[in-house]
C-alpha cells in the first residue's frame, strides 16, 4: 500500500512530482465535476476560440453525474462514473491545464501517454460508494451548463475526498502493474488448485 497524502487543489507540478502509482490521498479545495456532454461543450468552445466558463489550470475534475440532493443536502449521491468513456476527451482538457482526474476503472494507453506527457495525474474513487463520498463534499453549486441537469458542470468543495492515485506522471499504471503481478505469480488459480492442478 502506497503512501497517503492530503492534497490542496489547485495542484501544481511539484505536488505532482510527488506522488505515485498506488498513494491514497485525499483532496481538499475545489474539484469540478464533468461528464461526457460537458466535456464535449468544453472541446467545441476551444474550437470555436470562445472563453471557457472555469478556468482548468491546476484544477482538478471529476468524473460524476451526482443524483439529485435530498431536503437539507448538500448533494446526493456521488460516485465515479466509467474513466474510459471520457478517453476521447482527456488529452484536449489536459492541453487546457487539467491536472487531476478522478473517476472508475482504468484508462487506454493513449490517455496514459497523454497524462505522463501533460504531468498530471488520474486517480480512481472507489466505485458504488457514492453515498459515502458525498459526505466529503461541503459545497456544491452548477457553474456551466445548467441545461445538462445532473451532467451540468458543478464546483464542488470538498474535504479529506478520498482516492488512490492509478496513473502518475512518469507513465505508471497501477492497475497494469497489478494485473502483470497476478499473472506472473505462482499462485495456482483456484479452479485449476480444485481440479487438482
Amino acid at each position: 500500500m502506497g503512501a497517503s497524502i492530503a492534497l490542496t487543489t489547485p495542484l501544481t507540478d511539484a505536488v505532482i512530482d510527488g506522488l505515485k502509482v498506488g498513494d491514497h490521498v485525499t483532496f481538499s479545495g475545489v474539484i469540478y465535476t464533468a461528464r461526457d456532454a460537458a466535456h464535449k461543450r468544453l472541446i467545441e468552445l476551444t474550437k470555436k476560440g470562445e472563453p471557457l466558463p472555469i478556468d482548468l489550470t491546476g484544477q482538478v475534475i471529476y468524473y460524476v453525474g451526482p443524483t439529485p440532493p435530498r431536503p437539507g443536502a448538500v448533494i446526493g449521491s456521488a460516485g465515479p462514473t466509467t474513466a474510459m468513456r471520457l478517453d476521447p476527451y482527456t488529452e484536449p482538457m489536459l492541453e487546457l491545464g487539467l491536472k487531476g482526474i478522478i473517476g472508475k476503472g482504468g484508462r487506454g494507453p493513449a490517455v496514459r501517454e497523454a497524462i505522463k506527457n501533460h504531468h498530471a495525474l488520474y486517480c480512481i474513487a472507489v466505485g458504488g460508494t457514492g453515498a459515502l463520498l458525498n459526505r466529503h463534499i461541503k459545497k456544491a453549486e452548477v457553474v456551466a451548463f445548467e441545461d445538462l441537469g445532473t451532467e451540468a458542470i458543478r464546483r464542488l468543495e470538498v474535504e479529506g475526498f478520498p482516492a488512490i492515485v492509478v496513473n502518475d506522471c512518469r507513465g505508471n499504471d497501477l492497475l497494469e502493474e497489478g494485473k502483470l503481478q497476478y499473472r506472473t505469480s505462482e499462485r495456482p488459480i483456484p479452479a485449476v488448485k480444485a481440479l487438482g492442478g
